[in-house]
């Protein structure tokens, strides 16, 4: 279930295809609109400051990732509350990470910490410093936390 649903009209916004190595998201472009990854060989996304805006930002991976997708926090101050559920594609299984207080980053690597075709994560601007997340993904292997504090 998202975080949050999108404001009345702004659901119809056709989606944004990253297909590049590097992101940089801005509300204008980005905000309340499908952010579609689509790289194999890894993309990073980073998110605007978060100042509590109420905008989200949700990302589907329309591509498994044999390199890292990773999603990150603009600045050393922001960082992310919520929890990511990874579901074992080959045992069905499932296992749920929280965040830690100094998480900033979420990393799926295609393996252990998720990133296959039809992943989706969704980042709230709740507060200045701080951002909602809600990870569903799948995972290969022994499930792993995506989460780490790396900005």
């Amino acid at each position: 279930m998202p975080l949050t649903n999108f404001p009345k009209g702004v659901s119809g916004a056709l989606p944004v295809s990253v297909t590049t190595a590097t992101v940089t998201l801005n509300k204008d472009d980005h905000a309340n609109r499908a952010i579609v990854l689509d790289r194999a060989a890894g993309i990073t996304a980073t998110l605007p400051a978060a100042t509590g805006t109420g905008n989200s930002y949700r990302f589907f991976v329309k591509t498994t990732f044999t390199g890292n997708g990773i999603i990150k926090v603009a600045n050393a101050t922001d960082v992310m509350t919520g929890f990511a559920t990874l579901h074992q594609d080959a045992a069905d299984t499932v296992a749920t990470f929280d965040t830690a207080a100094t998480s900033d980053t979420i990393t799926m690597n295609g393996t252990t910490t998720g990133g296959l075709l039809g992943s989706q994560v969704e980042l709230v601007d709740l507060a200045t410093g701080l951002w909602g997340v809600a990870v569903h993904t799948s995972a290969t292997g022994v499930e792993a936390t995506p989460f780490s504090a790396t900005v």
